[in-house]
């Protein structure tokens, strides 16, 4: 079941984190760069972002959640994560799917980074385009997408 869930209740942020932690580091591993900010979030960091969660739950277990931000008729999707353990269940795709559904938006933007091969594979077969790549360092580079709708 997905349904909006409230960050700034502290122990949902917290279920958030226990997710977010495990599968930012698998993204940190297939790019080969370990200080994502992502990894840096906090429980306090969380409750301060200011992100629209949507949380896919298994009985009352969350094991994932979409986050954005909705401005001027676009939606940034600011985090896609799925537990680990929860992956090639297709809850990514039903997150995305629902996130879309629930706004009246013209465009979704999201950035991954560049060689997170399953992400940008993901956003490509969902009909996003690339619009840029920046390089952030040298061993971090994003690609940015985005899907008219």
């Amino acid at each position: 079941m997905i349904k909006l869930i409230d960050i700034s209740n502290r122990n949902i942020a917290n279920d958030v984190l226990s997710i977010q932690i495990p599968s930012y580091e698998v993204e940190a591993k297939i790019i080969g760069y370990s200080e994502i900010p992502p990894l840096k979030d906090s429980v306090d960091t969380l409750l301060k972002c200011e992100e629209i969660f949507f949380g896919y739950y298994e009985n009352t277990e969350l094991c994932g959640a979409i986050s954005l931000k909705v401005d001027n008729n676009v939606a940034n999707i600011h985090r896609l994560i799925v537990h680990p353990k929860h992956f090639r269940k297709g809850i990514a795709q039903l997150l995305l799917n629902f996130a879309i559904s629930n706004f009246d938006v013209k465009k979704v933007e999201v950035a991954t980074g560049s060689k997170n091969t399953p992400a940008v594979n993901f956003y490509l077969k969902n009909g996003f385009e690339k619009t840029k790549e920046v390089t952030v360092n040298e061993q971090l580079s994003l690609t940015f997408f985005e899907k008219k709708l």
